[in-house]
């Protein structure tokens, strides 16, 4: 990766290209740390929907305490999606060159202190291990918003039940038969093949990541996270290098 690469991934100065390809790359990230973070707490902490569910179910079934830590989990997750929008909106009034920068830099941290849990998990593991589910839930809570920020919605990195369903709808489009209508007619029903695209991409990153988080956690153990926080501290050093040149 070249500086200017690097500088136009994560600069103030966006692009949809550059929204893309750094949505890429995270979803690369947050399959990695998803399905590794699994192994180490046995919880999937990229999405929400399964843990909302799983309060309800637990409260209907008298599990007070489960649905209390879900609930934990859920409001972590949240915490750090506030903490990337703070982050941002603080450095956008300063016209910082990292606004988007900084927030994946404490990520980073967050992933290295995550990793440095994991070497006492097995002698604290009452403590440790919901301490760990609460900063999985918190990074990805932060990751997401980056991202979703900055593309105005049109990417999300750590769940992909909208990818998917995204991916559908424009693969319907796809197979549909128009019979005669022509191409100019308002019933004319066309792909969109630049969603089809980006999505497919970011669905399949987010796989290739988590496999590879997978594997890297069963051969390496806690340190799996030192290349991923390594990755996230290249791609935010540009625009800090600049802001700390200005300052």
């Amino acid at each position: 990766m070249t500086i200017s690469f690097l500088h136009r991934l994560t600069g103030r100065h966006r692009t949809r290209s550059a929204n893309r390809q750094l949505g890429a790359v995270l979803a690369f990230v947050a399959g990695a740390v998803n399905a590794g973070g699994f192994l180490a707490v046995q919880r999937y902490t990229s999405h929400m929907t399964g843990v909302i569910s799983g309060v309800a179910d637990d409260l209907a079934t008298g599990g007070v305490a489960l649905a209390l830590t879900g609930l934990a989990s859920l409001l972590a997750f949240i915490a750090g999606a506030a903490c990337s929008a703070l982050l941002i909106n603080w450095a956008r009034r300063r016209h910082m060159h990292s606004r988007y920068a900084l927030a994946l830099l404490l990520e980073a941290a967050l992933l290295l202190a995550f990793g440095l849990l994991g070497a006492h998990l097995d002698t604290l593991a009452y403590l440790l291990v919901p301490t760990a589910v609460l900063l999985l839930c918190f990074i990805m809570g932060l990751q997401n918003a980056i991202v979703t920020k900055i593309s105005q919605a049109e990417i999300r990195t750590t769940h992909m039940t909208g990818v998917v369903t995204d991916l559908g709808i424009e693969l319907g489009r796809l197979l549909y038969w128009n019979r005669a209508t022509s191409p100019d007619s308002v019933h004319f029903v066309r792909a969109n093949r630049d969603k089809l695209f980006i999505h497919s991409l970011v669905l399949g990153l987010f796989f290739v990541g988590g496999l590879v988080g997978a594997l890297a956690f069963k051969h390496f153990g806690f340190s799996a996270t030192l290349p991923i926080a390594l990755l996230l501290v290249l791609m935010a050093s540009p625009p800090l290098i600049n802001d700390l040149q200005r300052a």
